[in-house]
């Protein structure tokens, strides 16, 4: 069995293969919603919606992925290998319950679903056998969203970063003759998108398997796809279901949005999937970096750092703020360019454009969340985020994003207008929370279950 982790990486050395995988998995968005683009308008606002729902039921994953993470980071600091172990072949039990039943909802409720978010009539015929055929890969993305958070907690980043490469590879060599029906094979249109995915994450299980067995020693039986072991998920659920609970209600208040976008008609709806697929390219910084400062603090909790885990927020917030400005900045330079590379269509390009300008104040405030709340988080204090953050994503992101955008006529622009306000709002209430020391005690608590 591999030794302990004693030394630990700079954060950029294990922020900089989690930038590129996300990187990675954003460009397989753009590339999915500028291949249904090219099919049609239709065709890109059918896969947007679909693709909404489908990273929506995702985040039931981050019920285990979450709690596995920090609970692995805490029990490593603390030089508790074997509990470790336990809790990671505990992940790849309750994973398997929870994609089933994901994929369940999306194969059963497809039409439900879509009708939530005002589908217009005229994608919804598109949008529904998509979304069913994405079914069988949320099982599989279950197993791989564990897997690969049990690989980060020991710090092997770089090992996830070549599954991904391998997976993102592979779909979309399936998914570009799947799609158009190159050779014998039938011209299969977004299922064939799906498809592929399915295909690739199988590959991405197979990888996981082997990292684990080689690099951690770590090899899963028949029982433990299955078992639900209680103290472990205990534990995990701990963490997991707060942090999993403000996902998810950030994602809701979002979809309330989405379907405010949806009222607006499928033109407005391929503007605003244009524009996401774009935004989404400016996040994975933020995201990179939130992510390396939960795995660094989580092992700096279980080694009583509490010092030294202030210290590395702050400075990492810091840069965050920077480095989300510069990018964001670009990118809405670069607007109508890149709008163009989606649609031909001037009205979208042009509202798109300003979109973009919107969403630099929209990422900057973003960046406070994803710090400071995956620090928060890494120290065990999960339920604040999530009490102080509903009120804001009912009222300003869901609420607001109606009230601006149907009632006073603004359209998308009030749509990013609340998304902006949303995250300022949070992502200083949650600056607050760690600049005065409340997540202390948390650690504390956490740190001294460690030496039981």
């Amino acid at each position: 069995m591999p030794p302990a982790v004693h030394s630990r990486p700079h954060i950029f050395t294990l922020a900089w293969p989690l930038l590129v995988e996300l990187v990675l998995a954003v460009a397989i968005g753009v590339v999915g919603t500028s291949l249904a683009a090219h099919i049609s308008d239709i065709a890109g606002a059918a896969f947007a919606i679909a693709n909404q729902i489908s990273v929506t039921l995702f985040l039931l994953f981050r019920i285990v992925g979450s709690g596995v993470g920090v609970v692995i980071t805490q029990s490593l600091g603390g030089g508790q290998r074997e509990r470790a172990d336990r809790v990671a072949l505990a992940s790849v039990g309750a994973s398997t319950w929870i994609g089933a039943v994901t994929a369940l909802v999306a194969l059963g409720g497809a039409h439900g679903l879509l009708a939530l978010l005002q589908t217009p009539a005229d994608v919804l015929p598109l949008a529904a056998p998509f979304l069913m055929a994405l079914a069988p890969a949320m099982l599989f993305d279950a197993w791989n969203a564990s897997m690969a958070a049990v690989m980060r907690a020991h710090l092997r980043t770089r090992d996830t970063l070549l599954v991904l490469v391998a997976m993102h590879v592979s779909h979309l060599a399936l998914a570009l003759p799947l799609m158009h029906g190159w050779g014998p094979l039938p011209d299969m249109g977004l299922p064939g998108f799906a498809l592929a995915l399915a295909l690739s994450r199988a590959l991405g299980l197979a990888l996981h398997l082997v990292l684990w067995r080689r690099h951690l020693g770590i090899a899963p039986v028949r029982r433990d796809w299955w078992a639900l072991p209680r103290k472990e998920l205990a534990e995990v659920l701990h963490i997991g279901v707060p942090a999993a609970a403000e996902n998810i209600a950030w994602r809701l208040s979002f979809m309330a949005a989405m379907a405010a976008a949806g009222t607006l008609g499928a033109h407005a709806l391929a503007t605003h999937a244009y524009v996401q697929q774009i935004g989404s390219m400016i996040i994975v910084f933020s995201l990179a970096t939130a992510f390396a400062v939960e795995i660094m603090v989580g092992h700096m909790v279980g080694a009583g750092e509490l010092g030294a885990a202030h210290r590395l927020v702050r400075t990492s917030l810091y840069r965050g703020l920077v480095i989300s400005g510069i990018v964001s900045g670009g990118v809405a330079l670069a607007g109508p360019w890149l709008l163009r590379l989606f649609t031909r269509d001037s009205s979208i390009v042009a509202e798109g454009a300003l979109l973009l300008w919107l969403g630099v104040l929209v990422e900057l405030g973003r960046t406070f969340n994803l710090v400071v709340i995956n620090a928060l988080r890494a120290t065990g204090d999960v339920r604040f985020p999530v009490l102080a953050g509903a009120a804001s994503m009912v009222l300003v992101l869901a609420g607001g994003s109606w009230i601006l955008a149907i009632h006073f006529g603004l359209g998308l622009k009030g749509l990013y207008i609340a998304f902006a306000a949303d995250e300022w709002i949070r992502g200083l209430i949650m600056w607050r929370r760690w600049s005065v020391h409340a997540w202390v005690p948390h650690a504390r608590a956490a740190r001294r279950k460690l030496r039981r």
